[in-house]
This record gives structure tokens, sequence and C-alpha cells, in this order.
């Protein structure tokens, strides 16, 4: 039992706060150096916006007989998909017939193809670290977008008590605003129904998928990666970004974030992690939660 215990509060200890100040001076810190003005940013929001859209629009053509309903809706936006399926199956030299009857690829190899590398969840290097995020195929540049942050989005004044108890996923954005990524109990019954009251007909507005095993957008994997140590040093950043409102509507199904109050008047916040060094195959990715940033 004590064992168990103790298992807990290791994962849970960097995100309890009185934890954090007794021990923020004596922790190893990342020091991280970005542009005067790059408010806090390694890449910059358009690098993100551009590399969410080409994954996103590669998972899309990759499903886009799924996708019939929505494209009925948008007339000129299926125009523009049927070229771009056309120059995927000769790339692929693959024929409509089959490309009608099921997906040309797992959204793994989507991202392999699109992106150059995949990710996946698998026990940590680490002990007793539990879960953690590995590069299981391909190379990641230094300065890449390689996963996201998926939950539920919370401004500061929203209520999380009931959720945030014994969970170690609650992440913390630098003006308060907090993205639970549990994908079990409370949290993920939250989730669901935040995303299917925001569903417009065919027009899903978030990712429910990440709270499965079967991924729909393999980015999603980011509350998973765990905190570096003396052994492990930090290979990832967060990075926040908030979602641009001409976002295109037919590819929102693949972010993984909702708030969760709805609120047309404010952007969707979404946690990115980029790479701070190349990565290469079989590597496992690490954040610090002691970054200071200068």
């Amino acid at each position: 039992m004590l064992g168990g215990l103790r298992r807990r509060w290791g994962a849970y200890k960097y995100r309890f706060v009185p934890w954090l100040a007794l021990n923020l001076r004596r922790k190893r810190r990342t020091l991280r150096y970005v542009p005067e003005g790059s408010q806090d940013k390694i890449i910059s929001d358009e690098h993100v916006f551009e590399t969410l859209l080409k994954i996103f629009k590669a998972l899309f053509i990759n499903d886009f007989s799924r996708q019939a309903h929505i494209l009925a809706l948008l007339p000129e936006v299926k125009c523009k998909y049927l070229d771009l399926l056309t120059v995927e199956q000769e790339r692929s030299k693959v024929n409509s017939c089959n490309h009608q009857n099921q997906p040309l690829f797992s959204p793994e190899e989507v991202l392999f193809n699109t992106l150059g590398f995949t990710i996946t969840r698998d026990r940590s290097s680490l002990v007793s670290a539990g879960t953690g995020v590995f590069v299981t195929k391909g190379f990641v540049p230094k300065g890449m977008l390689v996963s996201m942050y998926p939950g539920t989005v919370y401004r500061k004044h929203e209520p999380i008590l009931f959720q945030s108890l014994g969970n170690p996923f609650i992440f913390r954005c630098i003006d308060g605003v907090l993205i639970d990524g549990n994908d079990k109990g409370l949290s993920r019954s939250v989730y669901r129904s935040c995303s299917r009251r925001d569903q417009l007909g065919p027009f899903q507005m978030s990712d429910e998928s990440w709270l499965t095993a079967a991924l729909q957008n393999p980015l999603a994997v980011g509350q998973y990666v765990n905190n570096c140590s003396h052994e492990k040093a930090a290979n990832v950043c967060y990075q926040e970004f908030d979602v641009p409102g001409h976002f295109p509507v037919e590819l929102k199904q693949y972010l993984p974030n909702i708030v969760y109050s709805h609120d047309i008047e404010s952007h969707l916040r979404c946690v990115v992690l980029v790479t701070l060094r190349d990565i290469k195959q079989g590597e496992e990715l690490f954040s610090n939660y002691y970054t200071v940033v200068n």
C-alpha cells in the first residue's frame, strides 16, 4: 500500500503547488533563450499553424470517404480537396475505387509521410514513471512541433476542483489557463460532454479519439511526456498557441482541445510540444516543469 502511494505521489508532486514552491531552488532547471518580443515561443505561431494545417489536411484526405457529409455542405472546399486527393492518389499509386472504401494509411503512417516521424505511448525509460512518449520511426529536427497536449481548457474563474483531485495531467499556462489532459474518470466525461455540446451538425469542433487507444490525431499524446531527470535532459518544451478564428472548420475535428464554457468570443487555447534539439528514432521525449525563460 505504501509503495502504491509513493508511486502516485511521485507522479503527482510536480503539479502540487506547495511542493513546487519548496523545490524550485533545489531542482535543476532549463534555461531557455527566446528572442525579444517572441512571447516565449521557440517557433512562431505561423509555423505552428502551418504545421497543424499540413498534418490535418493529410489526415482529412487520407480518410476522405468519411468526410462526405461535411463536404456536401462545403462545395468550394470539396473541389480543393478533390484536387489534393488526386495528387495523393497519383503519388501513392492507389486507384480511386480503393480509396473510397478505406483510408490509404493509418494515422501514424500519415504522420510519418507528412512530417517524417511517428510517436507513440509506451513504458517510460525512467524508473516508476509509468507511460512515456517515444519517437518510434524517423527523425525529428530541432524546432519541430512533435506533439500536442490534449484536454479540456479552463479559464481561471472556471470550476476544476473535483477534476483536479489526484489528477497529474493538469497543465497550467502562463496566463493561468488550465488544460486537463486526463483521459479517465470525471475529466473524460467532461471533455466528451463539452465536445458534443459544441458539435454543429456534421461538423465536429474537437477530437475525442485521444480518450481512446485509437487516435485520430497521432500527435495528441503530449500529456504523457515525462519530466526530465539528471540522466535524461529535456529535449522538448511546451508552447502555447491560440487557434485563430480562420482555422478551417472541416479540420477542427482533429483539434484535441475543447473549452469548458462555450464562448464564441474567445480563441481555443492549445499547447504544443516543440523539440529543443534533433531527436532520433527510439528516443523518449522529456520536458521540464522548471523551465526558466530568458
